[in-house]
């Protein structure tokens, strides 16, 4: 007769790949989320942004969640500071879209 083997010898290739997937795909994510978290609540009034929906534009007015942001000197919307994808660099404001 063999022996049976021991079930929790069994379990140690399933832990290790959850400990793969944890360490390669969930933990940077979530890192990222808390940057971009943080991000968001750090926008000021003068920042140059780059919303969800491809537009660049500088932060002139915060309501709470919302952002008035100016597209051009006739153009202000108001977008939800969600909408923000990302701030941009003084350098890359000057150089970017106008």
């Amino acid at each position: 007769m063999q022996p049976q083997p021991n079930p929790i010898i069994s379990l140690i290739p399933i832990a290790a790949i959850f400990v793969i997937f944890y360490v390669l795909l969930i933990r940077p994510q979530r890192k990222q989320q808390r940057e971009h978290e943080q991000m968001l609540a750090d926008l000021k009034k003068g920042d140059r942004v780059l919303t969800t929906g491809g537009l660049y534009g500088t932060i002139v007015g915060i309501k709470g969640n919302d952002l008035e942001v100016s597209f051009s000197q006739s153009v202000k919307l108001t977008v939800a500071r969600s909408a923000v994808s990302q701030r941009l660099a003084a350098a890359a404001a000057v150089g970017g879209a106008q």
